[in-house]
């Protein structure tokens, strides 16, 4: 069974910069975020495969950046100039290279606020 472990979360002001991880207990197909606020559906933050495709939501195009390890068992999501509505769990999710079956991780809160 696949596992996902993350890290990185806490409170920002605005305007600053955090960094999550995303460790995975196999080799990953793809690899990301969703985010979700209170009260909002979840939505894609960042995601990248195997060979390093990339693909970003709307909302954090040009702030935010997603990168792998060579194997892809980590992600990493550097967040630059957050904002107050950047404020959500962040959720790791991917894909292994054995099973087509989406996995989810814990959860990790990202506060952006003053």
């Amino acid at each position: 069974q696949v596992q996902l472990v993350e890290s990185g979360g806490g409170l920002v002001q605005p305007g600053g910069s955090l960094r999550l991880s995303c460790t995975a207990s196999v080799n990953m197909f793809s690899m990301g975020w969703y985010r979700q606020a209170p009260g909002k559906q979840r939505e894609l933050v960042a995601m990248i495969t195997r060979a390093g495709a990339k693909n970003y939501g709307d909302s954090v195009k040009g702030r935010f950046t997603i990168s792998k390890s060579p194997s892809l068992l980590t992600a990493y999501l550097q967040m630059n100039s957050l904002q107050a509505e950047d404020t959500a769990v962040y959720y790791c999710t991917g894909r292994s290279i054995l099973s087509a079956d989406l996995t989810w991780g814990q959860g990790t809160q990202v506060t952006v606020s003053s």
